[in-house]
């Protein structure tokens, strides 16, 4: 048992050597009383101009009992850790070890916990380990040479890899604590275990996702590259075995952690009987400002102060239909990459390293879309992601070359000419243009209110050179696969949809979480494989 003492503040001068001083006047007690104290989360206060660090402590100390029963503050708190237990082995023999199809958060987090508990997952994973996909990513980003099968959608890690790696969710559940204990253990910073909005960066993601699959590894389990399910066998409704790198694998339980971009393997599942639907989502630009910009809006006078990060801002607004637009991915200190994974199809997203020290602030801005706009077959909203990207694409002046505007020429309706004083960080290139010709008429008028409105939450936020580069489509998945409320297919037994790509997440530790339910579902029902 510990105490918890929440709403410490730290003011941006002050050390975190004075914590336990503060902490000891808090408890009435003397320093030399701590046995041990640890943050449990940091936050910043930046209301009223008065920026800050507000904490959450847990503090251990023999004369718990007797503070907690004289203490009539409100702050501070008995602090008891629950512990989670994994389900009990269920009794179904497993034929064939666990199949995952997929390396990104879900299918990470889902491997790991089967091979933790002695399942010896089989990995299929269509893109390359994260030093292979690096290198691919590379060449995309300076000649514009795109491997459909490892970039920055596909490949180890998942689309999260060429992200911020943020951390942040909304959702309260147990698994999250231990996805970030996990991260840590395997190289993550020790900060993300209570940073209000922790982030790892691409830059250290990618050796924290290799340690994870070494562990895999290590625990029994198996990982193939390069290896995409082609196909699913089906006999009496059940899963039989699935074709992958030119082989068909036996296989009993499969998980599908496909990621969002997996269209070809939906069309597949679709034809193969599955029950899916198609999903509302979100569709825009990437808008960039100076980082400078943001820190003055968010910190005032405390901008560029040592002890304060790069700022972040989170932006909503309703459209006059209706629509909701809201920034989505917010990298502060960060590039726009191509996230295309298919020929002559052109998509962005944002990314940053773990410093976050660039020039520029990026995020999406996006305008939410439904089956009412492109239609209700399962497979329509990909339709019309393909038909975005396309006409994004051929906007180009050169292969990937990606459509740029200022965000006061894209509200007054011209097409830029020039640009301002930020300059646009998506490599291979930009060309300028007016983003209204590529954009669906909805989705154009959602940003231009969008923009106006969060142009008086930020002062200045859509114009002081502020660019927009389309298009950003892959917010979320267009399909949802359905599953029953024990997490398995509704149409065909033995399969597990799982994550994001599945339908049932968005960002990574969401998508990690949901991995995690589906492991512990396959683990509930079956027995641990064994050669």
């Amino acid at each position: 048992m510990m105490i918890r003492i929440n709403k410490v503040e730290l003011q941006l001068e002050e050390s975190r050597t004075q914590l336990p001083e503060k902490i000891a006047q808090l408890l009435r007690i003397k320093p030399s009383d701590l046995r041990s104290w640890k943050i449990l989360k940091e936050s910043v206060d930046a209301r009223k101009d008065d920026v800050k660090f507000v904490l959450s402590i847990a503090v251990e100390t023999e004369k718990e009992e007797l503070i907690l029963r004289k203490n009539k503050n409100p702050q501070i708190l008995r602090e008891e850790e629950t512990l989670r237990t994994l389900p009990v082995p269920g009794i179904e023999d497993l034929p064939h070890r666990p199949v995952v199809v997929g390396l990104g958060p879900a299918g990470l987090f889902a491997a790991l916990t089967l091979a933790r508990a002695g399942y010896a997952p089989l990995v299929l994973e269509r893109g390359q380990d994260v030093d292979a996909r690096d290198r691919a990513v590379d060449e995309f980003m300076a000649l514009g040479k795109l491997n459909p099968e490892s970039n920055i959608q596909f490949g180890e890690g998942g689309a999260g890899a060429y992200s911020d790696g943020k951390l942040t969710t909304r959702i309260k559940d147990p698994r999250v604590k231990e996805i970030l204990e996990a991260l840590v253990e395997a190289g993550a910073p020790e900060e993300i275990r209570y940073l209000n909005k922790p982030h790892v960066g691409t830059d250290l993601l990618k050796g924290v996702v290799k340690n994870i699959r070494h562990e895999i590894i290590a625990l029994g389990g198996e990982v193939r590259f390069s290896t995409k399910v082609t196909d699913v066998q089906v006999k009496a409704g059940k899963v039989v075995s699935v074709t992958a790198g030119g082989e068909v694998i036996p296989c009993s339980v499969l998980l599908l952690a496909l990621g969002h971009s997996a269209r070809d393997t939906y069309a597949m599942l679709f034809d193969r009987g599955f029950d899916m639907i198609a999903k509302s989502m979100a569709v825009g630009v990437r808008i960039e400002n100076a980082q400078q910009h943001i820190n003055e809006s968010q910190y005032g006078r405390f901008a560029g102060h040592p002890a304060l990060r790069a700022a972040e801002y989170t932006l909503t607004a309703k459209a006059a239909d209706g629509r909701g637009v809201y920034s989505f991915c917010m990298c502060p200190g960060g590039i726009v990459v191509p996230a295309a994974s298919e020929e002559g199809l052109l998509a962005v997203n944002g990314m940053s390293y773990h410093a976050r020290d660039g020039k520029n602030a990026n995020s999406a801005l996006v305008v939410a879309v439904n089956p009412a706009d492109y239609g209700d077959h399962p497979l329509d909203g990909i339709r019309f992601q393909r038909d975005l990207e396309r006409r994004a694409y051929q906007a180009g002046e050169s292969p990937y070359f990606a459509p740029c505007q200022k965000a006061e020429d894209f509200l007054e309706r011209k097409a830029s000419k020039t640009l301002g004083e930020v300059l646009p960080t998506y490599t291979p290139g930009i060309t300028l243009t007016d983003l209204h010709g590529i954009l669906p008429p909805v989705v154009a008028q959602g940003l231009r209110d969008g923009l106006l409105q969060f142009d008086r939450k930020i002062q200045g936020f859509a114009h002081r050179g502020a660019i927009l580069t389309g298009v950003e489509t892959r917010t979320s998945a267009p399909v949802r696969i359905l599953r029953t409320p024990e997490l398995e297919s509704t149409s065909i037994r033995g399969v597990y949809p799982t994550g994001e790509g599945a339908g049932y997440a968005g960002g990574i530790i969401s998508s990690a979480v949901d991995g995690m339910k589906v492991a512990e579902a396959v683990i509930a029902t079956y027995r641990p494989w064994h050669r």
